[in-house]
């Protein structure tokens, strides 16, 4: 990202496409916005300069960085001798990954559920099918992470 505080079009065109993918998997968008922002960000950033580079309330900029930190996109540092944080992008991406494998058992799991307390027939066979779907899924990121894991140790 640039040294002064002013983003250049190509990092503001950046930071809006990645919040555009974002959004619609439920992330709000400035959150997204914020997200898109940090993975430029060389450097951890204060809120003060999170609010000029993209325009929003400091109080905005805190709620987004929070949820950020929840999801395990970005981290919080202290600044030595002030209360002021500083946020930087997470290096513990792949931990949303596992989150969603552990949403999509859960899901396959209450859909095997409602396939066995409904009689037998469509609606049946149909949470079946997506019990099958989703686990399959999960199976699939499962390996995909570990493949992963054991790429970065070599």
């Amino acid at each position: 990202m640039t040294e002064n505080t002013r983003l250049i079009e190509t990092e503001r065109r950046f930071i809006e496409d990645v919040a555009r993918l974002m959004v619609p998997s439920g992330v709000p968008p400035t959150a997204a916005r914020l997200y898109g922002y940090l993975l430029l960000s060389a450097e951890p950033v204060s809120l003060d300069r999170i609010t000029v580079d993209l325009e929003v309330s400091k109080s905005s900029a805190s709620v987004a960085a929070r949820l950020l930190e929840k999801y395990t996109l970005a981290r919080r540092h202290g600044e030595r001798g002030s209360k002021r944080a500083l946020y930087e992008v997470s290096d513990n991406y792949e931990q949303m990954l596992t989150e969603q494998t552990r949403l999509l058992q859960a899901l396959a799991d209450q859909l095997k559920t409602g396939a066995s307390i409904v009689a037998p027939g469509t609606v049946r066979n149909r949470l079946k099918e997506m019990v099958e779907f989703y686990w399959m899924m999960r199976q699939t990121m499962d390996s995909a992470l570990h493949h992963w894991r054991t790429r970065r140790r070599s």
